[in-house]
């Protein structure tokens, strides 16, 4: 499958947009991931720890491959913070021994029941038919996917590098957005497993209504406030917190101060599955589907009358919900 071209397919810098990819499964651990990644696109293997590894020096930068666990690899403010007694190190070697020893056997008691994870560095949108290779070098492996186990609830992230910066950019993309977020679900069959948990929630209604509206015109620092107000959670469909981490270092909101939360001029696109089940499943299919919401973005008319429409029909009362609809199956 080819990668289609968005909207604003170059930076301002005139080079090609691009996309960091995050796939999580289950069924390989990260030293055969990294070796796998190695086998594709070169590059060096180095482990950070047992359960955390990268692949540096690819054709695109560094690979980081590890299993999904904070308590599978050790904690440097934790080792960092071991007393400290007269060695010459400064520290006591035989804790910092036990805590990394500990932490090797976590990791190896939850290998099974944790997703590996793969974070891969931006690419060029045009390129991600070559990063496909990756996905489908996975499923021969037997990497195992979103539908394999009720148990699964992996996911692939898109980081589409943001078209611009100004305020007005970030809020036609948001809007358009939550006008396909429903669309979305629908065409990705999100699976059960991952509707329960909170990693991808939708927006709340409230939210939509307030943004949708046209006399909605905020500058950058009520857009953050609104959107932390309605969304204090890394765990939207949509989290814009890497981005507005990176525009505004400095914000007062813990929510943006979160260790976890890795700045970055990137909208991060959570909802598709990881469907390594499906023979032409990758990164390009979920990228071209990401694109109808910047097309939507793009076109200014269609996105007003949308939005004039979401706003229709959300604000009505339940009853006259409800009969339009009666009234729509009556026509039918």
């Amino acid at each position: 499958m080819i990668p289609q071209s968005p909207p604003q397919p170059y930076t301002r810098q005139g080079s090609p947009r691009r996309v960091g990819v995050e796939i999580e499964f289950a069924g390989m651990l990260p030293q055969d991931a990294a070796q796998l990644v190695n086998t594709l696109f070169g590059g060096e293997i180095e482990t950070l720890s047992p359960h955390r590894l990268r692949v540096v020096d690819t054709r695109w930068g560094d690979f980081a491959i590890e299993l999904d666990a904070q308590y599978a690899h050790p904690d440097s403010k934790i080792i960092g913070n071991l007393p400290q007694d007269k060695d010459e190190s400064g520290r006591n070697p035989m804790r910092v021994e036990l805590h990394n020893r500990t932490r090797e056997w976590i990791g190896d008691v939850v290998a099974g029941l944790v997703p590996t994870e793969i974070v891969c560095p931006p690419v060029p949108w045009n390129e991600l038919g070559d990063l496909d290779a990756l996905f489908n070098a996975l499923r021969d492996q037997g990497a195992k996917g979103t539908d394999a186990s009720l148990l699964y609830g992996f996911g692939l992230h898109l980081n589409p590098e943001v078209p611009s910066t100004e305020v007005s950019s970030l809020l036609a993309h948001l809007r358009a957005y939550l006008l396909l977020a429903e669309w979305l679900r629908d065409q990705i069959d999100i699976d059960i497993t991952r509707e329960v948990l909170p990693h991808a929630n939708p927006f709340p209604k409230a939210y939509g209504i307030k943004v949708l509206d046209p006399a909605y015109d905020p500058s950058l620092e009520v857009l953050i406030d609104d959107y932390l107000e309605y969304n204090n959670s890394r765990n939207r469909e949509l989290d814009l917190l890497p981005l507005f981490a990176h525009l505004c270092p400095d914000h007062h909101h813990s929510g943006l101060q979160d260790e976890l939360i890795k700045p970055r001029p990137t909208f991060h696109y959570r909802l598709p599955n990881a469907q390594l089940s499906s023979s032409d499943w990758g990164a390009v299919i979920e990228w071209n589907r990401w694109l109808e919401v910047e097309r939507l973005a793009a076109d200014s008319a269609c996105l007003e009358a949308r939005s004039r429409e979401y706003l229709d029909y959300h604000t009505q009362s339940p009853m006259s919900r409800w009969l339009d609809k009666l009234r729509g199956w009556m026509k039918e």
